[in-house]
């Protein structure tokens, strides 16, 4: 049986978070849930503790923001291989045993919503368009082969991952992630996922704060891409 990780970045998500980690306690291929919050005073803290399963570990960040939680679940990771979750309940479980046959194969395999038999009951207006867009322009400049570039549920290779060396804390890891995957020539694939409504609580991203720091992501590796 090939055991995975789940990295779970929890900011404050206490409406949703026991739900989520409930539907993945039962999948014997997941050995090890790591929780990722950002401060001793995360609401997340205490629903963790109160499931009290073996599996679950809790991590306090050491950076604030989503990639930094990310990235330090990574380094906590004992498997071989490790998976972001989210934990709003938005990511469905069932699109994980997928992943893992194609694991054996490629580095890295991203779930997509935009896909052949996939979709997304979460996204609005401004996400789909802006998701779009950003998808895009990475495939233009940067020359990203996925159709969800956004999207952060991905399974892959814990050693490969480290070896990327990713360096933003915050949401431009999205864009960092797979453009780091191509310029270290490292396999990568998508999988049709089905993205379900955020179970309760509030969005973390912030649509114009952090669609404007993809965008300048974007741009600043293209201009690096060009100059070299």
């Amino acid at each position: 049986m090939q055991y995975i990780s789940l990295i779970i970045p929890a900011k404050n998500e206490k409406e949703s978070l026991e739900k989520t980690i409930r539907q993945i306690l039962n999948y014997k291929f997941i050995n090890e849930i790591i929780i990722v919050v950002d401060s001793h005073q995360d609401n997340s803290i205490k629903i963790s503790r109160k499931i009290n399963s073996d599996k679950i570990k809790l991590i306090i960040q050491k950076k604030n923001g989503y990639g930094s939680a990310i990235i330090e679940g990574f380094n906590h990771a004992k498997n071989k291989y490790a998976c972001i979750f989210n934990a709003d309940y938005s990511f469905n479980p069932k699109s994980l045993k997928k992943m893992i046959t194609k694991i054996n194969k490629y580095q890295f395999v991203f779930g997509s919503r935009y896909v052949k038999n996939a979709s997304s009951d979460d996204d609005t207006i401004i996400t789909f368009i802006g998701n779009k867009i950003f998808t895009f322009l990475s495939k233009k400049l940067l020359k990203i082969k996925l159709t969800d570039v956004l999207f952060t549920y991905v399974l892959c290779n814990v050693k490969s991952f480290k070896n990327l060396k990713l360096k933003n804390n915050d949401f431009r890891l999205c864009i960092e992630l797979p453009l780091k995957i191509q310029r270290k020539k490292y396999s990568y694939t998508e999988i049709p996922t089905k993205e379900r409504k955020r179970f309760s609580g509030k969005k973390k991203v912030n649509e114009l704060k952090d669609g404007f720091l993809i965008l300048l992501e974007i741009l600043n590796n293209f201009f690096k891409i060009k100059n070299n």
